[in-house]
């Protein structure tokens, strides 16, 4: 169940600017980089009214934003030298460096910065640690010089199958540590529809701090400002980042969509080049290919059917609509799409096709009978951008006069 708090914080025990970091490590896809995003939006536009209190931070990324990730007033942008997912493990994207060196630059990085900038909360996506434990030494130097501040870390609400988590975290660090380090554990997700929780995915060591915040649906329409004119009737194809969707673009860029239809399918910016190319030139003359549409949450609503794989921020693009949508999951190297797809498909939200099954012929038949219907997803909890407001609120207020002694210490 959610958990929020509406209090304010009293106006005097209240620093006069809130400062935020949000970290995330971005070596694949944008996932991480869009989560932390929205939930750098929310912070700016309701912790002022909760706490009275400004709010400033510092979004930490390893990929360089495009201009189509819009910022909120007072935040910038601590853009790291990328990794990204090679044959064996993380490898440096562009620089020509060890992995090992990389990892400490970074942690060098995020050091100076989590020194310099005293932030009173601190948001980790999904890996506490980072890439290659960049983040194990700055956390515990922050832990150690400002023992005020709130560390959260941000977990979506699949991880990965229980028996693969459960092997992750035995590898992270003791439970002991982790919760000496751990304020508080926000879980992303509706556990009517997935609890991380019971199937173990959150350890034991973490339980009682693991908030369910519901998905970060709703309220979304700031990532959403600006987009193109829209066909009057259109299906949506779209793969997230690009980096893994070619088998799905390959069968629904043939695809023939329903008479008086156009189809417009958008690649990820990180497909290649060659796949790109590809892409385009097998489009049939009512399909449209983009690299990427500003606004995408508003092409899905407005779309009259979705096409799509099974990332968590498509996944809540989806929930904050009424759009038909079939999920083709990623099922490699992990199998979190997956779960997802069955999770959404067993409470009626959404339709599933496994990648074994793809085919032109298949896409075309389900988009035929999609466009003929809507969606109810009114009974899943797509409120947690709302929710983690009022988490961070409260964790403010529970250490206010903490939090006063750490706006002394960083002056």
């Amino acid at each position: 169940m959610t958990q929020t708090m509406t209090q304010t914080l009293p106006q005097t025990l209240t620093p006069a600017s809130i400062r935020v970091v949000l970290y995330s490590h971005d070596a694949q896809g944008l996932g991480h980089l869009r989560r932390n995003l929205a939930l750098a939006h929310k912070l700016a536009t309701e912790l002022p009214t909760l706490t009275g209190a400004k709010v400033t931070g510092l979004l930490i990324v390893g990929m360089l934003p495009s201009t189509g990730f819009p910022l909120p007033e007072g935040f910038d942008w601590l853009v790291l030298p990328g990794f990204a997912k090679g044959p064996h493990g993380y490898e440096p994207r562009s620089l020509r460096e060890a992995p090992e060196s990389l990892a400490e630059l970074r942690a060098q990085l995020v050091d100076s910065a989590l020194e310099q900038f005293a932030p009173h909360l601190v948001i980790v996506d999904r890996h506490i640690y980072g890439v290659r434990k960049e983040l194990y030494a700055p956390l515990r130097r922050l832990r150690e010089d400002y023992p005020d501040t709130r560390i959260v870390l941000g977990l979506r609400e699949i991880l990965d199958s229980p028996e693969v988590a459960a092997a992750e975290w035995r590898e992270l660090d003791a439970p002991g540590n982790l919760r000496r380090l751990i304020d508080e554990v926000w879980v992303y997700g509706d556990p009517a529809v997935h609890d991380s929780i019971a199937t173990g995915e959150v350890p034991i060591s973490l339980r009682n701090r693991a908030v369910f915040t519901g998905y970060l649906a709703k309220e979304r329409g700031h990532l959403d400002r600006n987009y193109a004119s829209m066909p009057s009737r259109f299906v949506l194809t779209t793969v997230g980042g690009g980096s893994d969707g070619f088998q799905l673009l390959r069968s629904a860029v043939r695809m023939t969509p329903p008479p008086g239809y156009r189809h417009v399918l958008v690649t990820g910016p990180q497909v290649d080049d060659a796949q790109f190319a590809a892409v385009r030139e097998a489009a049939g003359p009512m399909t449209e290919v983009h690299r990427s549409l500003p606004g995408l949450g508003q092409w899905i609503a407005r779309a009259s059917a979705v096409i799509a794989m099974g990332g968590y921020n498509t996944a809540c693009e989806i929930l904050a609509t009424s759009t038909p949508a079939l999920i083709a999951p990623r099922e490699q190297p992990r199998r979190e799409q997956l779960i997802r797809a069955r999770a959404l498909e067993a409470v009626g939200a959404v339709d599933v096709m496994r990648v074994a099954d793809l085919s032109t012929a298949a896409l075309s038949r389900w988009t035929a009978q999609a466009v003929t219907r809507s969606i109810a997803r009114d009974r899943i909890d797509g409120d947690g951008l709302h929710a983690v407001a009022h988490r961070a609120a409260a964790l403010f207020r529970s250490r206010s006069t903490a939090l006063e002694s750490l706006e002394e210490k960083a002056s």
